[in-house]
């Protein structure tokens, strides 16, 4: 039963007849992991939270920056030097105290990953490198979690939603990491900061789709945002996934790897 705080709480998602108290329930009763607590983690974590995701992990062993700030509105000034995980924790927190938040302040690795994801039921990739994407996604594969990918650099992003045996992974498509300095550092390159509202917003909206059990997700397509035209591009992926080298029929990486970390690229 919904108590009167969460009628009225999430009075907005009862009246939708996708959703109800039933659906609301299902939110209550899931539990989603957020790798990276930055420009695609934070809004996607602040509308998690404010949806009533019932439990709510949250993976980054980094500190508040100043600079992260003109994109990774989960954490404010009086943050900087604190840790993310504790920073990000606060605010969802502080927005709904319904959700059980669980802090990981560490980094992502092959040693790590299979136990961090195993009691969740969807995983949100907000990391900012290639070697992340890949592990997250070889380890989703390997463990049938279904993930959103997500990436922004300058005044573009793209998103995915992987879901076993419905479509291909990240690595169907992207095949390996790119070579060292062959893309621009977030450093170089620039990033707009409202291009993490855009897209991290639409990640935290797989995941809620997902759980109930609603709508189309991004399985099979990959969406880009060129926000200067303000165009939408929802681009077919390749059906057949059976050579793919983590999801085939005859899978060649059996074991993950720890690809070598490189400086952030897309957040």
């Amino acid at each position: 039963m919904l108590s009167n705080e969460q009628l009225e709480r999430y009075s907005r998602h009862i009246i939708l007849k996708e959703v109800g108290a039933k659906g609301q329930k299902k939110l209550l009763n899931a539990k989603v992991l957020i790798i990276g607590a930055g420009g695609l983690g934070a809004p996607a974590a602040m509308y998690l939270a404010a949806a009533g995701v019932g439990t709510i992990g949250i993976a980054d062993a980094d500190e508040v920056d100043l600079s992260n700030l003109q994109r990774q509105i989960i954490h404010s000034t009086q943050d900087v030097g604190k840790a993310k995980v504790q920073s990000a924790k606060e605010t969802m927190e502080a927005i709904n105290p319904d959700v059980k938040v669980i802090t990981y302040r560490t980094f992502v690795d092959s040693e790590s990953i299979m136990d961090l994801i195993k009691d969740y039921d969807f995983i949100i990739d907000g990391t900012d490198n290639f070697p992340a994407k890949f592990l997250i996604n070889d380890a989703c594969v390997m463990a049938k979690k279904p993930f959103s990918h997500a990436g922004i650099i300058r005044f573009k992003g793209q998103l995915m939603t992987y879901v076993p045996g419905e479509g291909p992974c990240y690595r169907c498509v992207f095949k390996n990491p790119p070579p060292k300095d062959a893309v621009p550092t977030c450093k170089q390159a620039g990033v707009i900061g409202a291009m993490g509202g855009v897209i991290g917003s639409l990640q935290a909206m797989e995941a809620v789709k997902y759980i109930l059990g609603v709508g189309d997700l991004l399985t099979g397509y990959l969406l880009t945002y060129d926000a200067l035209k303000m165009e939408f591009r929802k681009i077919k992926l390749p059906e057949h996934t059976e050579d793919c080298a983590v999801c085939g029929d005859h899978p060649t990486i059996t074991e993950l790897i720890d690809y070598e970390q490189t400086e952030c690229e897309e957040i």
